[in-house]
């Protein structure tokens, strides 16, 4: 049985987030090393705290020489909790392969000055291998993670994009190479509801 496609996020995908179309947690086969991401700041997300549209086009067999795309509409809500150190992340799309109701619990790691981004969804009941990362100061996130999919070892990586206070963009990709290629699975587009 093929495992479920990854996605976080935020939002959302997410990421938003993805981030999950959705992965299975890293097993303990050997991973690729995790490329080095920015600093982040316990600032970094509050351009997303509110409500958005999301418009949605999720890869249906990531990994597979597949281009088949599916589209997905609906709404994506992101609240600060834990003062400010954390944020909450609601997922809910509709398209014709059924309905997508996801959380992402980003978490602001003081210590390393890095978020994690805590992915789950209504089908799998579970939280994704969190994903690392964060803003270096700039509107680009840059996070990654270690994760088993179809059994193997992949790298994930999803960029977040806001280039202004009414819009942002949420990318997933998939690399069975360490790295060395990747293909996009996620891409999620939010605008300010």
């Amino acid at each position: 049985m093929p495992s479920r496609p990854t996605r976080r996020t935020a939002a959302a995908a997410f990421i938003a987030a993805g981030t999950g179309a959705f992965a299975a947690p890293a097993s303990t086969a050997t991973a690729p090393a995790l490329p080095a991401t920015p600093v982040g700041s316990p600032h970094d997300f509050d351009f997303e705290h509110g409500s958005w549209h999301t418009a949605l086009r999720r890869r249906l067999r990531p990994l597979s020489g597949s281009d088949v795309w599916i589209e997905y509409a609906g709404t994506t809500l992101v609240r600060p909790v834990l003062g400010g150190r954390a944020n909450l992340v609601e997922l809910d799309v509709t398209g014709p392969q059924g309905r997508i109701q996801g959380l992402s619990l980003r978490l602001f790691e003081a210590e390393r000055q890095r978020w994690t981004l805590n992915f789950s969804n209504l089908a799998s009941g579970t939280l994704a291998a969190p994903m690392s990362g964060g803003f270096g100061g700039s509107p680009h996130g840059l996070f990654y993670s270690v994760e088993e999919f179809n059994g193997r070892q992949i790298l994930v990586r999803f960029v977040i994009e806001s280039t202004n206070a009414d819009r942002c963009r949420f990318e997933q990709a998939f690399s069975a190479d360490a790295g060395a290629t990747w293909e996009t699975n996620w891409i999620a587009v939010d605008t300010r509801a």
